[in-house]
């Protein structure tokens, strides 16, 4: 379908320029004018199928969704129409972010709600975020949802900073000590063992393991290459499978300080997402649904599917939640709270920003926790190098 420029001007005689797609330049003007803007010129750029939009769309990244959602949020709660709104973030935004928005703006204006066109993009819109986009519609608060989205994917935003920020420098060192492990075994060792043979020297049995590792790396890096990357995608795989993603979520969940953090952060997304989903009018039973379908944990997932079930059967949620250990008791005790109160959407905030501090500290705990152990390793491994090194060169200098 033809894809045409046009320049038009609204009822504040403000100049907008964007790009729409049509049949015809006259369906473009008529559409223009569907807006009540005020036509100028009408050019034809190009032609590009729907269909091979949709196809050739990419992922675009988290925080380009985040401005997505607040500009589109702000535009609403202005007044401005659902298409206007759309049409101007499709001329403003990012790349892929603006491909996006036109093939939603042409949904829309084809007739489509606007939650039905983003669940056709799957890819980038949770079914979270289309079910509450729907709430908003069905409710005629669209404006209030968005803009509470908006502030959840904030916040979701800045602790997904945070979390990735603390572990900057553990994964820093880490590396580093990888990067100078290799380069001891690969370069430094093996000179040190042709210069030890030419000696002839009589080696202690740690400087012997030293250069049986060293040569192990130099004669077979390629099988050590093969078989890092085979576990890499041996493990992978066997992830994607139901029985090996809940084998792993389970073993980093009792993992002393690891699991503890997965487990805040796990809670974080539920109580929030819930909190967000029950205040935008979703019932109970559809919001649990949902959330367990989204949480990134297969334990958690399975557990919320039968808490789901109870609920159904008329147990209260509190109850339900209560006769899991995966779930700490001011959990549900908050939940009986807000069953009590009706107010389960605010308790439910609350509790969210509660695990998200813990998370914080949980984070804090990990790195904390993990600079003094990669600092007795590094110790270790430089003292076992340089004892190994060091030795036969004492028992060199003793012969002479």
């Amino acid at each position: 379908m033809p894809i045409f420029k046009y320049s038009v001007k609204n009822k504040q005689g403000e100049n907008i320029k964007g790009k729409v797609e049509a049949v015809s330049k006259a369906q473009a003007v008529s559409t223009l004018m569907g807006r009540d803007l005020f036509v100028i010129d009408v050019v034809a750029i190009g032609q590009q199928a729907g269909v091979l939009n949709n196809l050739t769309s990419k992922k675009v990244k988290f925080e380009d969704l985040v401005n997505f959602t607040r500009q589109l949020a702000t535009m609403i709660n202005a007044g401005l129409p659902l298409a206007t709104a759309l049409s101007i973030l499709e001329e403003q935004g990012k790349t892929e972010m603006s491909k996006l928005t036109g093939n939603i703006l042409k949904d829309v204006e084809g007739g489509l709600s606007f939650s039905a066109s983003l669940a056709k993009y799957k890819e980038n819109f949770s079914r979270i975020y289309v079910q509450l986009v729907k709430a908003g519609e069905i409710g005629g608060v669209l404006d209030e949802v968005l803009d509470r989205l908006a502030i959840t994917m904030e916040k979701e935003k800045d602790f997904r900073a945070k979390t990735k920020g603390a572990m900057v420098y553990p994964a820093i060192i880490v590396l580093a000590m990888v990067a100078v492990a290799v380069v001891m075994m690969v370069a430094v060792i093996p000179k040190l063992t042709s210069m030890y043979q030419d000696f002839g020297a009589d080696l202690p049995t740690a400087t012997k393991i030293l250069m049986g590792i060293s040569s192990f790396f130099v004669n077979s890096w390629w099988a050590i290459l093969i078989v890092v990357v085979g576990v890499f995608f041996a493990l992978r795989a066997w992830k994607k499978t139901p029985v090996g993603e809940k084998s792993l979520d389970t073993f980093f969940l009792k993992m002393p300080i690891l699991g503890v953090m997965k487990q805040k952060i796990v809670l974080t997304d539920f109580t929030r997402t819930l909190s967000l989903l029950l205040g935008a009018g979703v019932s109970l039973l559809e919001a649990l649904d949902i959330v367990a379908s989204a949480i990134d944990s297969a334990v958690y997932r399975g557990e919320l599917k039968e808490i789901n079930k109870q609920v159904e059967k008329g147990v209260t949620l509190s109850d339900a939640i209560a006769h899991y250990e995966n779930f700490p008791s001011i959990l549900y005790q908050m939940i009986a709270v807000g069953e009590e109160t009706g107010k389960m959407d605010e308790i439910l905030g609350k509790i969210s920003e509660y695990f998200e501090k813990e998370s914080e500290y949980a984070i804090k705990n990990l790195t904390t926790a993990i600079e003094p152990m990669i600092m007795i390793l590094l110790g270790l491994g430089v003292g076992f190098i340089v004892i190994a090194i060091i030795m036969p060169i004492y028992s060199l200098t003793s012969q002479f």
